[in-house]
């Protein structure tokens, strides 16, 4: 195989752990902290999970490791969308088996959750985990969106994994893949298997995070992988003089993603989908709010900008949302069937007129045709509209042209308005992770196999203090279920994860109101640049700019 020079350099790098997870297993020993509860419809999710609701959360120390000694054999799987840093999880996970006993066996189950269903695996040694450290993407063992939630898919799992000998499974994934796992995890324990379930955070989009998750895996690359090249973008901007960029960026249910690139780009504007909401902007208002950026801009001789736009902003606007739900619940079921059999879209239009709110259809009826079709693409796995394929950037700035037009009319505006339009997802989902995410994700994967060895189940791995050097980095596990709830999903109420949301009182987003007004009228634009791995600490192990400034 050929290899770039920065890959063969990659393989050789050692992550580093938190202090505790260095000295040794035989030396890790376990701090029991205090019981949970879910962090919403407590007295549900107990009733949903009565064999493993309320455990306590954990911490590593340094100790006498007073673990059971016994063959290991593990079984692992990704799930869901791409992250960058899951072959470092893994390979965390490898070494602390193999560190713990050389016999110790971790099975890696192909694509996903189905992997587990038909049996498909690898069974990891030295030379294969090998090629995969510190590189990016999912395809040491590839990855899947199978959700596992029927009885026969859990009789299934476990049939595969008692033929395996599996003591454990490891769970890698976001909010979903996670609440599959705390499902996982209260079948196993209901049925008295034997067999534990722990998961690992993962999801670029930054919203699987709480007091305990202080942030999911992959966030910080992608982050910077999308920071770098807006910042490229910046500066063609600045020296071409004539365009309006709209670029688009992950995050359908939080807007993490924008405000960490905004917070590192310092664009003219950036939406932030959880301050549509709370100010309860319409489309109108929206468009009117980067207008006057544009407008501002265009008096002082420039004509061009960029505007940070997250990928889910629709489903953030009230009246949108709204949309959005009544479509989800009128295309649940039979309905969606029939709905889907008709052939032409004027019968379409029909279907939706007599099951629509007046004011929903009234909306929908505004929407250029090529919103609406987008709006009943491909459905996600619970049945509801992928916001993500609603080119919003274009919505966007086709009403900002409008608006502008309306300016040009009654003398307010006389400037140009040439937009481009770009969306950075794919781009960072695999790519190279950086140091932090590199040692973040070993020691997820380490930390993982520690709450193996000391019995757990239905917890997450846990590593915090993260804006500290990795030395003082802090590990252990919570239960999966205190971050759960209930939500509608596909037209019945089910336990999820509460994804976090951006905080309007939180010092990042405070950061940001504080210097957006300057930013959208001047040129304050910063260059990011590459992401670095070799150089100084400074430079190439610092945070995100969320976390540093959450953390001070």
């Amino acid at each position: 195989m050929n290899l770039s020079p920065l890959q063969e350099a990659r393989y050789v790098y050692q992550p580093k752990l938190p202090g505790m997870l260095r000295n040794g297993i035989s030396e890790i020993s376990v701090k029991i902290g205090s019981e949970t509860s879910s962090v919403a419809d407590q007295d549900k999710i107990k009733e949903l999970f009565p064999n493993t609701y309320g455990k306590c959360e954990i911490t590593f120390e340094k100790g006498k490791n007073t673990s059971e000694h016994k063959k290991q054999v593990v079984g692992v799987i990704l799930s869901g969308g791409q992250a960058p840093g899951g072959h470092n999880v893994i390979c965390g996970l490898y070494d602390a088996l193999k560190a713990t006993d050389p016999d110790n066996v971790l099975l890696g189950f192909k694509g996903g959750p189905s992997g587990l269903i038909d049996d498909d695996f690898i069974e990891f040694d030295d030379e294969f985990i090998n090629m995969y450290r510190n590189t990016g993407g999912f395809d040491i063992i590839g990855s899947g969106r199978t959700k596992l939630e029927t009885v026969q898919q859990f009789e299934q799992v476990t049939r595969v994994a008692k033929k395996h000998d599996l003591n454990a499974i490891v769970i890698i994934g976001g909010d979903d893949s996670n609440t599959n796992a705390a499902v996982l995890a209260e079948y196993m324990a209901a049925q008295g298997t034997g067999i534990q379930v722990i998961g690992c955070p993962k999801t670029i989009d930054g919203d699987l995070k709480n007091e305990d998750i202080e942030a999911s895996f992959g966030f910080d690359t992608a982050t910077k992988t999308y920071a770098e090249v807006i910042g490229n973008i910046e500066r063609d901007a600045n020296s071409a003089k004539k365009y309006w960029h709209f670029v688009k960026v992950m995050g359908r249910s939080a807007s993490h993603v924008a405000l960490e690139c905004a917070l590192q780009t310092q664009p003219n504007v950036c939406l932030i989908g959880e301050e549509v909401a709370d100010m309860k902007w319409s489309l109108a208002e929206i468009a009117d709010h980067v207008a006057d950026s544009v407008a501002k801009r265009a008096a002082k001789g420039d004509n061009f900008g960029v505007v940070i736009v997250p990928e889910g902003i629709v489903e953030f606007v009230p009246e949108f949302s709204v949309l959005i739900a009544e479509i989800n619940e009128l295309l649940a079921g039979e309905s969606g069937e029939e709905f889907n059999k008709l052939v032409d879209w004027a019968s379409k239009e029909h279907f939706l007129e007599d099951g629509l709110s007046q004011n929903s259809m009234k909306l929908f009826a505004l929407l250029p045709e090529f919103v609406q079709k987008q709006l009943f693409l491909e459905r996600d796995p619970h049945g509801n509209v992928q916001v993500s394929l609603i080119e919003s950037e274009k919505l966007l700035s086709a009403m900002v042209a409008d608006n502008l037009r309306k300016r040009k009319k009654r003398g307010a505006y006389n400037g140009k308005f040439s937009p481009l339009h770009h969306f950075f997802g794919y781009e960072g989902r695999c790519a190279f992770p950086s140091n932090f995410d590199a040692d973040y994700c070993y020691s997820l994967g380490y930390n993982a196999f520690m709450l193996i060895q000391y019995g757990y189940t239905g917890y997450l791995s846990k590593v915090s203090n993260l804006a500290a050097p990795a030395e003082e980095w802090i590990a252990g596990g919570m239960p999966i279920t205190k971050m759960m709830n209930i939500e509608r999903r596909n037209g019945e109420d089910k336990p999820v994860i509460r994804k976090a949301l951006v905080e309007l009182d939180g010092a990042p987003f405070k950061y940001f109101a504080e210097h957006r007004k300057k930013w959208a009228t001047d040129t304050c634009y910063t260059y990011p640049g590459a992401i670095q791995y070799y150089g100084p600490s400074s430079v190439c192990d610092v945070t995100t700019k969320t976390l540093a400034l959450e953390q001070g």
